[in-house]
C-alpha cells in the first residue's frame, strides 16, 4: 500500500503514558506531525520532553507495562502501525523502519561479534544466506567509513571507539535500505569533530538512498543545517514546528526562543552562555495553565490558568502559546534588526 498525499509517516493525536507509584506520567500527549518522503524532521526539545518516547511509540518498542499507547495513530505508508498484529510489525521494524539508538554501547551486544550482529538483519529481512551477509556486512561498515573494514568486521564492540560503535548502529541502520530512518540523538556523547562526521555521514546517506530521517536531538544547533522541518517538544506537547529557515528566522514561542539564546553564538561580545531559567515540569503533576508558565519570561496570569491554544502563524508554522502572534511579531522586528545573522551563524544557506 502506498501513501498517495506524498506523507511517509503520520502521526495523529499520539498519547503514550507509564503508570507509575506516584501517578499516570503522560510522556508523550496529544502530538501531531507529518514527515514527506525524502525530507527530514528534527525534533527537539530539552530531556523528558518526549522526543525519544514518541519515536520508541513509532516503531511500537514501549515496555508494556508500565508504558501503553493509549491512544492515537501512527500511519506509515498508509497502514496504521498501532492497529498491525505484532509479527506484521516486526516485520516493519529493522527493514523499512530502522532506529540509530541513543547509547552504541548499551545497544549493541557485547557479546556478540560487530559481523554476527550485521548479518542477523539481513538473513531476517533479505534472506541472505551467510556468506551473502558477512559480505553484505563488510560493504555496510566501508560504506559508513570504518577503515579497513574486512579485518574488523569481526571486531566486538569494546574494540571499537564510541564514534566507531555509532557508525557500526548507522550501518546497521541502514543495512536492509530503509525507508525511514530514526536517529535518536547519534551525537549524543562524542566530541565535536566526530559529531560532525556522523551528521555529514546521515546527510549524505540520505542524499544517496533517499530515506526519510527523524532526527532526535537536544540541541538545535545540530539540526540547523540537516532538517526541512522542525517540532519543539515540551512536557510531551508539541510547543512549535515549522519549516526549519523559518523556526530559526522567526519563533514564534517563548520556549523556542529560549533554546535558541541557548545555542553559542561565536559572534557574541558576552562570554556567558544562556541558559533557560529553572527546570522542566514533572509531567505526573503537571501544573494547571502552560507547563513553561513557571519558566517563561513572557507568563502572565492566564498562562498558570489556562491551558495554551495551538495558533497558526502561518499554513506551516503553529506555535502552542496564549502570545504566539505578539513573539511572531517580535521575532519578525528582530530580525529585521539583525539583518539575517541568525542564520548566518547557524549555517541554514
Amino acid at each position: 500500500m502506498s501513501s498517495r498525499n506524498g506523507n511517509i509517516l503520520e502521526v495523529r493525536d499520539l498519547r503514550t503514558y507509564f503508570q507509575t507509584e506516584d501517578g499516570s506520567v503522560k510522556a508523550v500527549d496529544g502530538i501531531d506531525f507529518v514527515l514527506k518522503r525524502g525530507e527530514t524532521l528534527g525534533i527537539v526539545g530539552e530531556s523528558g520532553s518526549g522526543k525519544s518516547v514518541t519515536n520508541l511509540s513509532i516503531i511500537r518498542l514501549i515496555p508494556d507495562p508500565p508504558g501503553k499507547i493509549v491512544s492515537g495513530e501512527i500511519i506509515f505508508d498508509g497502514q496504521d502501525i498501532l492497529l498491525l498484529p505484532t509479527e506484521e510489525v516486526r516485520k516493519i521494524r529493522g527493514k523499512r523502519i530502522a532506529m540509530i539508538f541513543q547509547d552504541p554501547m548499551t545497544s549493541l551486544n557485547p557479546f556478540m561479534r560487530i559481523s554476527k550482529q550485521l548479518m542477523e538483519l539481513t538473513e531476517l529481512h533479505l534472506g541472505y544466506t551467510k556468506d551473502q551477509a558477512y559480505e553484505h556486512a563488510i560493504k555496510m561498515l566501508d560504506m559508513v567509513g570504518i577503515p579497513d573494514a574486512r579485518a574488523r568486521v569481526d571486531s566486538y564492540p569494546h574494540e571499537f571507539s564510541g564514534g566507531m560503535r555509532q557508525r557500526v548502529m548507522i550501518a546497521m541502520a541502514l543495512s536492509c535500505q530503509p525507508e525511514l530512518l530514526i536517529a535518536d540523538e547519534p551525537t549524543t556523547a562524542l566530541d565535536v569533530t566526530i559529531q560532525a562526521q556522523i551528521l555529514e555521514l546521515i546527510k549524505s546517506l540520505k542524499q544517496e538512498t533517499g530515506t526519510s530521517v527523524i532526527l532526535i536531538t537536544h540541541d538545535l544547533g545540530v539540526v540547523a543545517g540537516m532538517t526541512d522541518h522542525i517540532i519543539v517538544m515540551y512536557a510531551g506537547k508539541v510547543f512549535e514546528q515549522a519549516r526549519t529557515r523559518e523556526l530559526f528566522a522567526t519563533p514564534g514561542n517563548p520556549y523556542t526562543k529560549g533554546l535558541l539564546r541557548s545555542v553559542p553564538d561565536p559572534t557574541s561580545e558576552h562570554g556567558a552562555l544562556y541558559q533557560i531559567p529553572g527546570l522542566p515540569p514533572d509531567v505526573a503533576h503537571l501544573p494547571p495553565g502552560c507547563p513553561f508558565a513557571a519558566r517563561c519570561e513572557r507568563a502572565e496570569d492566564i498562562c498558570r490558568k489556562e491551558f495554551p491554544p495551538f495558533v497558526a502563524l502561518t499554513p506551516d508554522h503553529h506555535s502552542l502559546c496564549h502570545f504566539a502572534e505578539e513573539v511572531y511579531a517580535t521575532s519578525q522586528r528582530e530580525l529585521s534588526a539583525r539583518g539575517g545573522r541568525q542564520e548566518q551563524v547557524l549555517d541554514l544557506e
